[in-house]
């Protein structure tokens, strides 16, 4: 089966080989480097498509950093609003986590890779604790390392556009 994302991401040179210290603290010797891909308004577009045309929102959320440029452009494609989730509280200006309006709304979260769902699972919970009703994460990139299991017993599908394991297979070594 053709997946037009795990191609883009190769294209990019998005899986990089080496010695990485991840989001959720394991190491390991594969980095997907998704946020670099997505300043190139092409993948971006693509990847906001394929959102778009897989889920059903009212509004949709990225968390920072990763996730915002994600969310912006799934905003755009399906004309709905967007929020974004720091991950810590400012001490300036109006405060709080979140930025937008997600109360009584249902809510895509987006991400650019996940691994364990360390990051989302703390999303989640902020945005349904500002009323936003999550039910659906979307990940760019699945590590396959445990998310899909850990967002399940919190009621949460993760929608994978690309496995690390397909995204591998297409991959030169660098």
């Amino acid at each position: 089966m053709v997946n037009l994302i795990a191609d883009l991401l190769a294209a990019r040179g998005a899986v990089r080989h080496g010695d990485f210290v991840l989001a959720s603290g394991a190491r390991s010797k594969v980095y997907v480097d998704i946020k670099a891909a997505l300043t190139d308004p092409g993948v971006l577009s693509a990847i906001a498509v394929a959102i778009v045309d897989r889920c059903s929102f009212e509004a949709v959320a990225g968390v920072a950093v990763g996730g915002v440029p994600i969310a912006v452009a799934v905003s755009l494609a399906a004309g709905k609003p967007y929020a974004v989730v720091r991950n810590v509280e400012k001490g300036h200006g109006t405060g709080g986590r979140i930025i937008g309006e997600v109360k009584g709304r249902r809510t895509l979260l987006v991400e650019d890779v996940t691994t364990t769902g360390g990051s989302v699972l703390g999303a989640i919970r902020l945005l349904r604790e500002a009323g936003g009703r999550v039910d659906t994460v979307v990940t760019v990139v699945d590590r396959e390392e445990g998310a899909g299991a850990a967002l399940a017993a919190e009621g949460v599908t993760l929608v994978p556009l690309v496995l690390l394991s397909e995204l591998l297979g297409r991959d030169e070594p660098i």
